[in-house]
């Protein structure tokens, strides 16, 4: 009998809610979920920092224009270096080059371009053709530009990929159920210290350092695991994981046909789109309207850091229930909570901006603003979509990817989690700047609140559908496995 089978009848009452993990695993366990906690701190933190930035440099406008022409093809051509880089080197190797890369930027954008922001921004005087000026205003503030690119890709790259590509490795089914859920429950808590940062260090030197501290703890706990905690047969379960083939090595165009001619995977990308799609519908709208209340910089920032802790917060709350879920319900029930929970804060928080005029009057006499209403609604959404996202909707999506042959979770989630996560941003974002450029010229996102709230329904449907459809090819490949 196996150690995991001999252990499982340990698992009762309180145990078996709270902390459901086996103690000759904790050698495993722990450095994976504090490799996640560094990943996410500098995720949180770089994505608040550019935000504010952004924001208050460039307008709220700014972020559609970012998106689509400038991060979106910057996860394309991740893609293609990817493709080639998993042909030359081993796992480890890129891995080690990928992380070390981002490293580089972050010490460079402390140290040398941040510093000197006001020289190197370029200016184009002459421009004087309004789509062109949106296009071009991210040019000119290349500086800020360049953090808001790659600490998107961070998101994509290191949370969605790299980090889940080695924990679908080394990690069986059944002990996903039980992993998953609790690496995002210990993890979270980055949140809530990057949060706190961001409150009260104004420097973003500092910030930015911290970045590249915890880019070296990534670096070393990767090498402690594959090293000395993987090389034991107990920590990579062979009976679920099954044994390594010889690497089939295809070019760039190849894997992107293998790729897309996959059912499954196409049910794993509508999942990833209609995420980054209706979230960011939401967002944006929501940040234009913060920044009303928060103009500047520093104040910016902070309300962000409240967003961070807030997260972090519920993260854990939701990574406390959703571990349950995942073991207790079905994958299909599982899958369903994030949209269900983004579909009826999404509703609200439209309503709110939609109904403004109509909350005012109510709000009379008591001091508060229905702009601060707004804004506050907003976060919550935030706050609770990204609890369950963090919790639920990253655990259903990877457990679905561990079945699949090895060239399939590898290109395959590098195509889906990279290329598909910033297609569904940028789609979102895409949508709203043909609203605001070519349909509805000299309109503001608000005045668009009506229209987007249908189009947020619409994709919210379209998720419904994908979970099904992937609930049932999810569903028979176990079985046959």
């Amino acid at each position: 009998m196996s150690a995991e089978k001999k252990d499982e009848r340990v698992f009762t009452g309180l145990r078996a809610i709270v902390w459901p993990i086996y103690s000759f695993e904790l050698k495993k366990f722990l450095p994976m979920a504090l490799m996640m906690m560094c990943i996410l701190f500098n995720y949180s933190v770089m994505r608040a920092t550019k935000d504010s930035l952004v924001v208050t440099t460039m307008g709220a406008e700014a972020i559609p224009t970012l998106k689509v022409a400038f991060v979106l093809p910057g996860a394309v051509l991740f893609m293609l270096i990817y493709s080639k880089l998993s042909n030359v080197f081993s796992k480890n190797t890129v891995f080690y080059i990928i992380t070390s890369f981002f490293l580089c930027y972050f010490l460079m954008f402390a140290f040398v371009l941040y510093p000197n922001n006001s020289v190197l921004s370029l200016s184009f005087p002459n421009v004087v053709n309004p789509i062109l000026k949106k296009l071009l205003l991210p040019v000119e503030e290349w500086v800020v530009s360049s953090l808001y690119i790659m600490a998107e890709l961070w998101g994509s790259i290191m949370v969605s990929l790299m980090f889940w590509r080695f924990a679908n490795d080394v990690t069986s089914l059944k002990q996903s159920k039980r992993f998953y859920s609790m690496f995002g429950f210990i993890a979270n808590g980055a949140l809530i210290v990057s949060g706190t940062l961001l409150g009260t260090v104004k420097d973003i030197h500092i910030i930015t350092g911290c970045t590249v501290f915890f880019c070296v703890v990534i670096l070393f706990l990767y090498y402690f695991l594959t090293a000395h905690v993987l090389t034991d047969p107990r920590h990579f379960n062979q009976d679920d994981v099954k044994k390594t083939k010889k690497k089939v090595k295809l070019s760039p165009t190849e894997s992107m046909k293998y790729v897309f001619t996959s059912k499954y995977l196409g049910f794993i990308a509508l999942l990833v789109l209609c995420y980054g799609v209706s979230i960011n519908l939401v967002e944006v709208m929501w940040k234009g309207q913060a920044k009303q209340i928060f103009p500047t910089d520093v104040a910016f920032r902070g309300f962000m850091g409240q967003l961070q802790i807030w997260t972090g917060l519920a993260t854990i709350f939701f990574m406390l229930v959703g571990a349950n879920v995942l073991r207790k319900c079905s994958w299909f029930t599982s899958a369903m909570v994030t949209p269900v929970m983004i579909f009826i804060t999404g509703l609200i928080f439209f309503g709110c901006i939609i109904f403004k005029d109509s909350i005012d009057p109510l709000l009379s006499g008591s001091g508060i603003v229905v702009i601060e209403i707004i804004s506050y609604v907003g976060l919550l959404q935030n706050v609770l979509c990204k609890g369950v996202k963090y919790s639920l909707f990253d655990s259903t999506k990877e457990m679905s990817y561990i079945p699949l042959d090895d060239e399939l979770k590898s290109t395959g989630k590098a195509a889906v989690d990279v290329i598909g996560g910033r297609a569904g941003k940028s789609g979102g974002a895409l949508l709203q700047f043909l609203l605001l450029n070519v349909l509805f010229v000299g309109s503001s996102l608000e005045s668009l609140a009506p229209v987007i709230s249908g189009i947020f329904v619409i994709i919210l449907l379209l998720w419904f559908s994908a979970v099904s459809g992937l609930s049932k090819e999810f569903l028979k490949l176990t079985l046959k496995k």
